[in-house]
């Protein structure tokens, strides 16, 4: 299988590859099946040579019925050689409806085989851009549009189905009937009815190449404005919660509306340049055919030729210049499925800024101690987002990292998980149980941690799936355990469908907190050596709250775990407290000693802490004014 070379990381933005580099980079996945390949091409090729043989077979009945119509016409039809004659025509008949059924019998044998070659391709090729996707990093698929990017992988599949649906079954076999036809022409007649045929045929391809060539540009424009009307409705849908709550409805049909314009625009100039094309093709092949015809004519008139002749010239010529009518609609075809998988297979050269080393080990987890060195990351380089930081979470503990928004708190899970790569240049790095991260495979990295994010985003398929997505390979019964845990199941018991019920777009048929309990218990069933916590009960009230930390302080306490929040009354029982500003720790220690030493933190929690007695005082109040 084709390897491509790594490119620049970020979104794929380069321009049209040449035509034959597209091609190149589709034929090993064609060439899997060799022998089959090669039989269709024989199949192809007897397919031709029967249907050279309609109108030669085609010709001796004429000649043959012009013959008896003469012996007719002197009354000696009855006579054995008339007998003979007519039984010689009755078996051309039958030889007739052989070659049409060996011509069609061929075609379908041909398509046949090759459909396997054709699935089994796309197959292929599908699956591989699909888990590449996968392999890119975050920053890829932050800067790219997942809307735009499946219509891209759906027109390239479709692409390649097109490709070698019109190259094998229109292109090939318009070309190896030509070539039959001409070399028929010089050997049973004269070399002009080949030269005119081959005139006509170069000056058709030429006029056709050149002029598709010069609309290939508003193909790609359509292509490029579709990529961003579906982007721009997709990204619209999927916020739709967001488009009600500010009124935007018109806003974002008047956005979609803009693509859409330009869209027909462009779709209206195709359509344009393709009736001048058309017209064009059928003025090419009407001068052709009306030179072979009169010099055919000019034969039979000379009684150089038989009228048979003239049917079988007529006939030839109809054979090639119908296909030859759709070769253009075939190229058109053919150029716009090349731009199609052109720009799937520049999403398939997009180089993984997050690659495994070569021969990468997997993660040994001892104990499962986690170490950043002298961490310093930043996203753009014009923006560092942490500087030299430095700590270490003992095996089997809890470390809890507090500050501000935007203080690198969620970027240390980032780059715990290997969604960002640490510039080796700069002498940091992250270690787990003293293996650096990034000399260890990806995937068994990830299999040894686990998180809860802050932003719980749910598949839209059922509760089960969700949770079971933890670890697919789990039993009903570990998924529920874990669903008891999250202390989710009673809420899930009491839905109509239980755990069959569809949880929607994103996850948004259930509230915040839902979701963040199902995101607990997916967590709780991969039963990782190592846990991260983002803000993992932002979303949960007070009483559910308590309930869902006491059952996570019992999880971590066999655990390493990173625990990432904002709410400081979730770490007070944190070995250990890293207090974060602006990219630096500037505060480390145990709840009690940060209190203490009256710094950032302490300030952090006597804040928080008036906050809630406001809150507790303002519910105190709505209550008496209700009682009252």
């Amino acid at each position: 299988m084709r390897r491509f070379p790594n490119a620049e990381p970020g979104p794929v933005s380069q321009g049209p590859r040449n035509d034959w580099q597209t091609i190149r980079s589709l034929l090993p996945y064609l060439t899997t099946y060799k022998w089959r390949v090669a039989f269709a091409l024989t199949c192809l090729i007897g397919a031709k040579v029967a249907n050279l043989g309609v109108p030669i077979v085609m010709k001796h009945i004429v000649d043959g019925l012009a013959s008896v119509q003469h012996l007719t016409a002197l009354g000696r039809a009855n006579d054995a050689p008339g007998v003979v004659l007519i039984g010689g025509i009755g078996l051309l008949v039958i030889a007739y409806a052989a070659v049409r059924l060996c011509t069609s019998l061929f075609t379908e044998l041909r398509e046949l085989l090759f459909a396997k070659v054709t699935e089994s391709a796309v197959r292929k090729l599908a699956l591989q851009v699909f888990r590449h996707l996968h392999a890119l990093s975050l920053r890829f698929h932050l800067e790219r549009q997942t809307g735009g990017m499946s219509r891209d992988i759906e027109r390239g599949t479709r692409g390649i189905q097109q490709l070698v649906s019109y190259s094998l079954y229109s292109i090939l076999p318009t070309l190896v009937e030509v070539g039959l036809v001409m070399a028929f022409f010089v050997t049973k007649y004269e070399a002009y009815y080949a030269i005119v045929t081959g005139m006509a045929l170069v000056s058709y391809i030429v006029f056709t190449v050149k002029v598709t060539e010069w609309r290939t540009h508003f193909r790609r424009t359509m292509n490029d404005l579709d990529s961003k009307a579906n982007s721009r409705a997709i990204d619209s849908l999927l916020n739709y919660e967001t488009v009600k709550y500010f009124g935007n409805e018109e806003w974002e049909t008047r956005r979609y509306d803009e693509n859409l314009q330009r869209y027909r625009a462009a779709a209206i100039k195709s359509q344009r340049s393709l009736s001048m094309l058309n017209f064009g093709q059928q003025t090419i092949i009407g001068v052709g055919l009306v030179f072979i015809l009169w010099r055919a004519t000019q034969g039979v008139m000379a009684g150089r030729l038989t009228l048979g002749d003239l049917v079988l010239i007529n006939t030839f010529m109809l054979q090639l210049y119908i296909p030859l009518n759709f070769l253009g609609v075939v190229y058109r075809e053919l150029k716009q499925a090349l731009t199609d998988m052109d720009r799937m297979f520049t999403l398939l050269g997009a180089g993984r800024e997050v690659p495994d080393a070569p021969n990468a080990p997997p993660l040994d987890v001892r104990g499962g101690e986690v170490r950043f060195e002298n961490v310093s990351f930043a996203y753009e380089k014009a923006r560092q987002i942490l500087h030299g930081v430095d700590f270490t979470i003992p095996a089997g503990t809890t470390t809890a990292v507090v500050g501000h928004s935007g203080s690198g708190k969620s970027t240390l899970g980032r780059l715990l998980f290997r969604f960002y790569d640490l510039d080796r240049a700069q002498g940091g790095g992250i270690r787990i149980d003293g293996q650096d991260i990034r000399d260890v495979t990806q995937d068994s990295l990830r299999a040894a941690i686990g998180i809860v994010p802050q932003d719980t985003v749910l598949f839209n398929d059922s509760i089960y799936y969700n949770i079971a997505y933890g670890r697919p390979s789990a039993s009903r019964e570990e998924v529920i355990a874990a669903a008891r845990a999250a202390h989710i199941h009673d809420f899930i018991e009491a839905l109509p469908a239980g755990y069959d019920t569809a949880v929607g777009e994103r996850g948004l048929k259930l509230s915040g907190g839902e979701k963040q309990r199902v995101a607990i218990a997916r967590t709780l069933l991969k039963n990782p050596p190592i846990l991260i916590f983002d803000e993992a009960t932002s979303a949960l009230d007070s009483k559910s709250e308590r309930a869902i930390q006491g059952e996570l302080d019992s999880i971590a306490r066999e655990r390493t775990t990173l625990i990432i929040a904002h709410r400081l009354s979730t770490v007070v029982h944190a070995q250990q407290i890293i207090v974060m500003d602006h990219g630096r720790i500037v505060e480390r220690g145990t709840h009690a000693e940060l209190l203490r030493a009256g710094g950032l933190f302490a300030q952090m929690w006597a804040l928080q802490q008036q906050r809630a007695s406001t809150a507790q005082e303002r519910d105190a109040t709505d209550q008496a004014h209700t009682a009252a």
